[in-house]
């Protein structure tokens, strides 16, 4: 794991000293440095332990593996430099919480080669939601996955083996959710109203608050959890055809998608307040990505960015260059240069640049709720 992560820092400081993805400017600048200071004091030279459960927008190659599908560059040309199964153009916003504890990027626990379980596993899947619970991927299935694989580490670090989780690190370790997305976008795929959306946020939330529960109930202590985005700022959803534009915000979101979200994340929150009580030895941090990422593409020339709601890697032109027939990986999709700044990598997920943004306002403990530092749960 050493010489993985020397590798790692090492390609990391040159982007920086080349000016990430081409010559950012000062909030890119100011972004490194707080992700290099978190990754120096992470963990008090510790070990950091995770866990992480939910959607593509933390999968780091889950899906790829369970398939069996290869994804096409250019997924990964940024840092990685070749596909990696993140549906991104590099790395994921978990990709840089974990250097900022200086650990490993969490391997999928799907992926049988190359893997590294010392530091954890990650459970999220492409594609994932609550409901239905017994679907294949769901959150309820990731944590059954999740039980598997503690009963299967702590049964090797018996027979000797070193290299995995024993039963101080899954006590210590920190449970990452950040899933609900493709619940709420499933719900207005099938043409549902707003308030039938609104009436399946309780159900959706029951499964997330389950799913803490047992793993609380299995020696979990330490939770992290994610709200969920702006839905409405996609642009997969701003393509798709609409009587008029009255129902865009003055950002070009969509104001009912939008608004759904932020009813699923004040619920969520609402329900961790009491939920704190009942699991009264759990530190249970609540983060919201949405102000984050509505900030980000509110003020998008505050950071740097030039088109908030276009697909860096899509299909027909301005405004939202995003055709559902022809996503990116298609041959006929056209791709901004490396240097450009766009928020959305693929009409659905970020690019990499933005990630790092992202990253860097978990880490600076603004929108959490208990204001924490992200390592928190291994400083000691």
């Amino acid at each position: 794991m050493a010489g993985e992560r020397a590798t790692e820092r090492r390609v990391l400081r040159r982007e920086r000293k080349r000016g990430l993805m081409g010559g950012r400017e000062k909030w890119f600048s100011l972004t490194a440095s707080l992700l290099m200071l978190a990754a120096e004091s992470a963990c008090g030279g510790g070990k950091a332990v995770l866990f992480n459960f939910g959607d593509s927008n933390s999968d780091t190659g889950g899906l790829s593996a369970g398939l069996g599908y290869i994804f096409p560059l250019p997924e990964g040309r940024v840092f990685f430099h070749r596909p990696t199964g993140r549906l991104c153009d590099g790395r994921l916003t978990l990709d840089f919480l974990c250097e900022s504890l200086n650990t490993s990027y969490l391997s999928p626990y799907l992926e049988s080669l190359g893997s590294n379980f010392s530091n954890g596993a990650n459970f999220a899947i492409a594609g994932a939601a609550t409901l239905p619970s017994n679907n294949p991927f769901s959150l309820s299935i990731q944590v059954l996955q999740f039980l598997r694989f503690k009963s299967r580490s702590l049964e090797l670090v018996a027979q000797g083996f070193k290299d995995l989780v024993n039963e101080e690190g899954f006590k210590k370790a920190l449970y990452m959710v950040d899933i609900g997305q493709n619940d709420l976008s499933g719900a207005f795929d099938s043409n549902a109203t707003y308030d039938q959306v609104v009436s399946k946020i309780p159900s959706i939330i029951s499964e997330i608050i389950n799913a803490l529960k047992i793993l609380y109930g299995t020696g979990g202590r330490n939770f992290w959890i994610h709200n969920t985005g702006p839905l409405g700022c996609l642009p997969q959803k701003l393509s798709l055809p609409r009587k008029d534009d009255s129902i865009l915000d003055p950002y070009g979101c969509l104001t009912p998608l939008n608004n759904a979200a932020k009813e699923f994340n004040t619920q969520l929150s609402t329900l961790f307040y009491e939920l704190r009580s009942e699991l009264s030895e759990a530190t249970i941090v609540y983060t919201d990505i949405y102000s984050i990422k509505h900030d980000l593409i509110a003020n998008h020339t505050r950071y740097g960015f030039e088109s908030p709601v276009m697909v860096c890697c899509g299909y027909g032109g301005p405004p939202y260059n995003y055709n559902a027939n022809i996503t990116c990986g298609n041959p006929a999709c056209n791709v901004c240069n490396e240097d450009q700044k766009f928020v959305s990598w693929d009409g659905v997920h970020y690019s990499e640049a933005a990630n790092t943004i992202v990253a860097s306002r978990i880490l600076s403990t603004e929108y959490s709720t208990p204001k924490l530092k992200f390592d928190f749960f291994c400083s000691s």
